[in-house]
């Protein structure tokens, strides 16, 4: 994979912690097709350690976001007119990932975002190709059933996420005197739960799944607790750029609804996947059937 360095600009942006200046009903400088057109590269945000939607196993990107992407990576080479097009692979965390496509280092973030209507003035989303809840991943041995149970514990969550701004204001709210303590990705987070360093580990379900199919132990670990929120997944691109926008979610809505989506879906939530061959054995919910029916790009909350 291609890791280039960032842009000067763009790395003091993301160390001061905020994006470059982009106003997000203005036109975008260069609409990204021309801007792929012209460098014959497409610039792609994924996440190292999202198993099993973007991840890494060798040196290859792969997941469900990733062969979703890789479609519309198809259809921008068609697009463009550019049949050797190249695509650069940005590695993206829950804290850059805003920032980096703001600023044009990523063209397309692949990765698994959750549609916010706070963020929509930051990005624009694709239509939701994944829906999840928020539970939690704790030992079964733990004596954690529902988040009643963290009260003066220890909880685990993901930086920059919806997971981390629901805890907090859960701990404000109810006074739980909880400890919260944020990891940089799942990697760490995983590595984290498993040293005992905290309690239970908040995220969306299904990515909990996936951590839980890294650990050493898998029987040992249950994901537990009533859902605090659904989260919509999406592709996020540059605001005021109307043109690749609707090509990207062209092609979405075309696996959709065709249903070639179905077999992408099976692919990774119902048989084994790499590294270790783990099957997460995850229905398609009836909430998804009904989103890939009628494609929408519209956020929950």
């Amino acid at each position: 994979m291609n890791r280039p360095k960032l842009p000067a600009l763009a790395c003091w942006a993301i160390a001061l912690g905020f994006a470059l200046p982009q106003p997000a009903a203005a036109q975008v400088a260069q609409p990204t097709l021309e801007k792929v057109r012209s460098a014959n590269i497409i610039a792609i945000g994924y996440r190292e350690t999202s198993v099993p939607f973007s991840y890494v196993v060798g040196d290859k990107v792969t997941g469900f976001s990733q062969d979703i992407c890789d479609k519309v990576i198809e259809a921008v080479r068609a697009k463009t007119k550019r049949p050797d097009l190249q695509v650069r692979f940005i590695s993206v965390t829950s804290q850059n990932r805003i920032p980096l496509v703001q600023n044009g280092t990523v063209d397309l973030e692949c990765g698994v975002t959750t549609n916010l209507k706070a963020r929509q003035a930051q990005v624009t989303f694709s239509n939701t190709f994944f829906v999840a809840t928020t539970r939690l991943l704790t030992r079964k041995d733990s004596g954690i059933h529902d988040f009643a149970d963290l009260a003066g514990k220890t909880v685990l969550t993901n930086q920059g996420t919806t997971s981390e701004r629901i805890l907090r204001q859960m701990n404000l709210d109810k006074q739980m005197n909880m400890r919260i303590i944020s990891a940089r990705d799942y990697a760490e987070g995983r590595a984290m739960l498993e040293a005992g360093r905290a309690v239970a580990y908040m995220m969306d379900d299904v990515l909990l799944a996936g951590t839980r199919s890294l650990t050493s132990k898998p029987g040992e670990w249950v994901i537990v607790g009533t859902p605090q929120s659904s989260e919509a997944y999406a592709f996020m691109m540059r605001n005021g750029d109307p043109e690749f926008r609707q090509l990207v979610n062209g092609t979405m809505a075309g696996l959709m609804k065709s249903g070639e989506i179905n077999t992408i879906y099976k692919k990774w939530f119902e048989s084994p996947v790499p590294p270790k061959g783990a099957n997460f054995q995850f229905p398609m919910s009836e909430q998804l059937r009904a989103l890939y029916a009628t494609p929408n790009d519209q956020a929950f909350d």
